[in-house]
């Protein structure tokens, strides 16, 4: 009888040894992930935003474009959108898409785009979704390639039928722009572009200023861990808790949302959580699933 109890205080302690190793590992994942595209909060929230603030990627990418994650599992994705089939792939030089919307879908490309837009022009990127119609005005004078690259992109469909794939009502944030996996893990169109700094000699405005502020409606290029490794991801700010990531880096603001906040609010209003246990899961997702239909672009 003794040797079946001390039999069983040992199984106790090893089951126990067990489960606290494997909620260090837990732990040990979630310090490492980076906004990848979940922030949860906290220690998580910023280590999120650091791998794609949003999303995935490898483009290395959250938003690769945006994040990978230290686990070798896939992350989960609460989406519920189906990935959007691949479009053409362009090699060599990227060419300007037609600005008339004609173009052939692209979903690949070897090289980031050349400036297609005329910064002196006003630029507005229309969103219709499936929760609504959201409008934002593109920011050309100071962050003109985060414009355009998202202005080309948006006129290859590279966008179409992407949906809000990550919501975090901690940061309050919805990310998206992942149309080949619907997930932070997306690898993006296959290269990335540089961070447009926000400190700037605008002697209109006072002299230098910055780094980049983050208020309700702006729209921002999510990204991977480091630098310059921005691509395709992309987040919405639907309320004043995004200016917890004012100490995370560069998360570059290149629009500011003119119709459609309320359709944002009631996205983030949607959220459910990841499941327990899901450390790939950043955050969680709208219901029902939001699509993003298309992202035309008015040009004035």
């Amino acid at each position: 009888m003794a040797s079946q109890k001390r039999q069983r205080k040992r199984q106790g302690q090893a089951a126990r040894r067990a489960a606290l190793e494997a909620a260090r590992h837990r732990q040990e994942r979630k310090r490492k992930v980076g906004l990848g595209a979940g922030l949860v909060g906290g220690v998580v929230l910023l280590a999120l935003l650091a791998t794609y603030l949003f999303g995935g990627r490898d483009e290395k990418s959250p938003a690769a474009s945006t994040s990978t994650t230290a686990s070798s599992a896939p992350p989960v994705t609460l989406a519920g959108v189906a990935p959007v089939p691949p479009g053409r792939s362009i090699t060599g030089e990227t060419p300007c898409p037609k600005a008339d919307g004609s173009e052939a879908r692209a979903s690949k490309f070897e090289k980031a785009p050349p400036m297609c837009i005329d910064p002196a022009k006003t630029y507005t990127a229309v969103l219709a979704t499936s929760a609504g119609t959201v409008k934002v005005k593109l920011d050309t004078a100071k962050t003109p390639a985060t414009a355009n690259n998202f202005v080309v992109l948006a006129r290859f469909h590279y966008y179409d039928g992407s949906s809000f794939q990550r919501t975090d009502p901690s940061i309050e944030i919805i990310q998206g722009g992942s149309p080949n996996t619907q997930s932070i893990a997306d690898k993006g169109p296959g290269y990335t572009i540089k961070d447009e700094p926000a400190f700037t000699n605008d002697t209109a405005a006072g002299g230098l200023k910055g780094p980049y502020k983050y208020t309700e409606g702006d729209l921002v290029m999510a990204r991977s861990q480091g630098p310059d490794s921005a691509s395709a991801q992309y987040f919405f700010s639907a309320g004043p808790q995004t200016k917890s990531l004012e100490a995370q880096g560069t998360y570059v603001v290149f629009g500011q949302t003119t119709e459609g906040l309320d359709v944002l609010k009631k996205v983030l209003g949607s959220h459910v959580d990841c499941p327990p246990g899901s450390e790939a899961c950043l955050g969680g997702a709208p219901r029902p699933p939001v699509t993003v239909t298309t992202i035309s672009i008015e040009e004035s």
